[in-house]
């Protein structure tokens, strides 16, 4: 059970018939992934948790029933890391947070059932800023995660860790979240493949409001296929979720491939809300992957980015729920938390009931303005980020720069395209679309109709494929 070349190269959809055909060994893989994980950890720091001995344990029983030709699940030996906001049975979850540093949760969530009963084999759990709490991922517990083809850059957040596992060819497959961009975010600043799906395709059994809730339990790969995979394994109903309830798998593998063209699909786009800056080299990458879309046959129509500059309306919805979560941590572990994640529940003492319940209304508005869009085309289509991974320092609450001017806040002026689909519940992804001339990546937000997460997945297969950018490996 041998084969020539890295493992750690492979995808996962490679790997799966590397292992099914008795080519490569889930032990061999697990060994060389926890290698890697080990020899890049020191400079990368992408990792709470490291479960070697609970992999490699896995990974004897994944090749007994190989051997024995038993049935193999869907992801049957494929190494899987899950960021550290989401529970694993018996191995440490920690929030990214020092008061939770030693707890170990009895179950796991839905989604890393799923995984495990295909047969995926956790290798550790990825780094989170406190409770996922930002787009950088550094936290008093673990220090800062590095970007995987930048040192000297933030992975950005807040799943870091996640998506610089995936880049640097740790593993193939991980499980993030996003709250209002925390999975799209650290993608397009790592060079990866982050769909945020459609509200309830993905139960969240962590979600203590179910019925307000804008956080998703996400995959995290390198390629759309190896999305598809995951998105097979996770989808479909439970009872924790009442948004899953009654929701169809559809066959994400089968529709991802990358077959045919966009003849006849219509797609949206915008560079940016208005005010909002975007640097030289994003906004020439953005035409450069809408030349990309309309060679393979899509219609391109522009439309206005008015009424998207919702950054108020989701921290008033988000930090009042942290605010709510977390208040007593904060008054009972004050010096172990850090000062931006303190500052942030302070901002949301000045939100009232009113306020909050205005933002409701307001995302309702959301809701349908972008379904009014959506019934005019297809898909959105806009940057992920204005600009390229920030500097490995930056301060939440110090000013971006962009192209040589300076802004008052992170958050409205790096992702002002994430947090609306958080807010409204429709699929969007990130994708590789290019590199600036600094050699960090660049990357494409598409937005697809409710609920039609294979159909975007399946522009996303194609678009992937008008590029060679998956040749390209950190260094």
């Amino acid at each position: 059970m041998t084969m020539n070349g890295d493992p750690c190269l492979l995808s996962a959809a490679e790997l799966r018939g590397l292992i099914a055909a008795k080519r490569i060994s889930p032990v061999e893989l697990t060994r060389a992934v926890l290698a890697r994980a080990e020899a890049l950890q020191p400079e990368l720091n992408c990792f709470i948790t490291l479960c070697g001995d609970e992999a490699i344990a896995a990974a004897r029983e994944a090749e007994r029933k190989v051997m024995a030709g038993e049935p193999l699940g869907l992801l049957h030996g494929i190494p899987v890391t899950v960021k550290d906001i989401v529970n694993t049975k018996g191995v440490k979850t920690t929030f990214g947070a020092v008061p939770y540093k030693d707890n170990v949760p009895t179950e796991d969530a839905v989604a890393v059932a799923r995984l495990r009963s295909e047969g995926a084999i956790l290798i550790g759990k990825t780094t989170t800023p406190e409770f996922g709490s930002k787009c950088l991922t550094d936290s008093p517990l673990f220090g800062r995660t590095r970007n995987a083809w930048d040192a000297c850059r933030s992975s950005g957040g807040s799943s870091g860790g996640a998506a610089v596992a995936v880049a640097s060819g740790i593993a193939p497959l991980a499980i993030a979240t996003d709250g209002g961009g925390s999975t799209r975010i650290p993608a397009a600043c790592n060079g990866v493949v982050g769909l945020k799906q459609s509200n309830g395709v993905i139960p969240h059994s962590q979600a203590l409001d179910a019925f307000g809730n804008q956080t998703y339990v996400t995959p995290t790969t390198r390629t759309v296929a190896d999305t598809a995979l995951m998105m097979q394994a996770m989808a479909g109903e439970d009872p924790c979720d009442p948004w899953s309830i009654g929701v169809p798998v559809p066959d994400f593998i089968g529709t991802a491939a990358p077959r045919g063209d966009l003849r006849g699909l219509r797609i949206l786009y915008c560079l940016t809300p208005p005010g909002r800056p975007v640097s030289a080299e994003v906004a020439a990458n953005f035409k450069a992957s809408l030349d990309r879309l309309a060679g393979l046959g899509a219609e391109l129509e522009e439309f206005s980015g008015d009424g998207f500059d919702i950054e108020p309306i989701w921290r008033a919805i988000n930090h009042t729920v942290w605010r709510t979560r977390f208040a007593k941590l904060a008054t009972e572990h004050k010096n172990g938390l850090s000062e931006a994640f303190l500052k942030q529940l302070a901002l949301a003492s000045e939100v009232s009931g009113v306020d909050y319940q205005e933002a409701m209304f307001a995302r309702t508005a959301l809701f349908r303005r972008v379904q009014l869009l959506l019934a005019r085309g297809h898909f959105l289509a806009m940057p992920t980020l204005t600009r390229t991974a920030l500097p490995i320092s930056q301060d939440l609450f110090g000013s971006i720069e962009i192209d040589g001017g300076h802004y008052d806040s992170v958050r409205p002026h790096w992702f002002p395209w994430t947090m609306p689909s958080n807010m409204t519940g429709h699929p969007a992804i990130s994708l590789p679309s290019g590199f600036a001339r600094d050699g960090l990546p660049i990357g494409l937000q598409l937005v697809g109709r409710f609920r039609s997460d294979a159909e975007l997945l399946r522009v996303s297969a194609l678009f992937e494929a008008s590029s060679d950018l998956l040749s390209r490996w950190p260094a």
